[in-house]
């Protein structure tokens, strides 16, 4: 581990699986902080602020300060404040990440017809009057969309459930437009969001996660070593079939001990 500077760790499905640590996950990120690395941890779950997912760590036995968070939400709202401050916003969503906008420099409406934008997002009371409403805003002449994340399934205890790309996706389909941006991993703006946190050049860093669309595609768009392992989405046979390659595809996140 000491050819590291970094270590990014996708969190669902790496580190946890729904609120449970998965076997030895707080073993390995403690070992890499006692190896002098710093850590990042970075999610595509934008219903939760920083601050709520150190919750959720610590809960699990993982030690993490919110400064070390990243989530799809914090990506979201950073490149909205930065592209389209003082908008107003019609957020396809859950209070998690339509709060973290209001507290940006964006209005949240809930009239689709006086939005300059739409958000797309997970939204697990998604109903056909939500789209409906996505489609007015379209129909009324909004400037922008943006979805927050990629991943259309996570993790959990009971298996995958659909996640924010699904409803992106679905907004996307009804709107006839694509997205003019979709945040998290691996979009570039989080990549440079990230290692700015983390302070050390991606060269000399390590990302792994369980995901080859957006965990190694994050870590192959920044220049860093990637590992795939197999505690969620993407297994050894994906990645052989893929044309996304991880550098190491490990059973479990403590394999990344073993990482010369």
């Amino acid at each position: 581990m000491r050819e590291f500077e970094g270590v990014v760790f996708d969190v669902d499905g790496t580190l946890l699986r729904g609120q449970t640590a998965i076997p030895g996950a707080a073993d390995a990120v403690a070992a890499v902080r006692d190896a002098g690395a710093s850590v990042a941890f970075v999610t595509n779950n934008p219903t939760r602020t920083p601050e709520s997912y150190v919750g959720k760590l610590r809960a699990a036995g993982v030690e993490a300060t919110a400064d070390e968070v990243v989530t799809s939400g914090s990506s979201t709202v950073a490149f909205l404040d930065r592209e389209h401050p003082g908008d107003a916003a019609f957020v396809v969503g859950e209070d998690g990440l339509a709060s973290q906008v209001a507290n940006a420099s964006l209005d949240v409406v809930d009239d689709p017809t006086a939005a300059d934008g739409v958000v797309a997002s997970i939204d697990r009371e998604f109903t056909y009057g939500t789209l409906t409403d996505a489609l007015t805003a379209f129909d009324a002449g909004v400037d922008w969309f943006v979805g927050s994340d990629p991943d259309r399934t996570i993790p959990t205890d009971s298996g995958l459930v659909p996640g924010s790309g699904a409803v992106v996706e679905s907004v996307a389909a009804v709107a006839e437009r694509r997205p003019d941006a979709v945040l998290g991993k691996p979009h570039p703006f989080t990549v440079d969001l990230v290692f700015d946190r983390l302070g050390c050049d991606p060269a000399r860093a390590l990302v792994v996660g369980d995901r080859l669309d957006t965990d190694v595609a994050f870590g192959d768009r920044a220049g860093a070593t990637t590992a795939l392992v197999e505690t969620g989405v993407a297994t050894r046979a994906d990645a052989a079939a893929s044309d996304v390659t991880p550098d190491h595809v490990l059973a479990d996140v403590t394999g990344i001990l073993d990482i010369a």
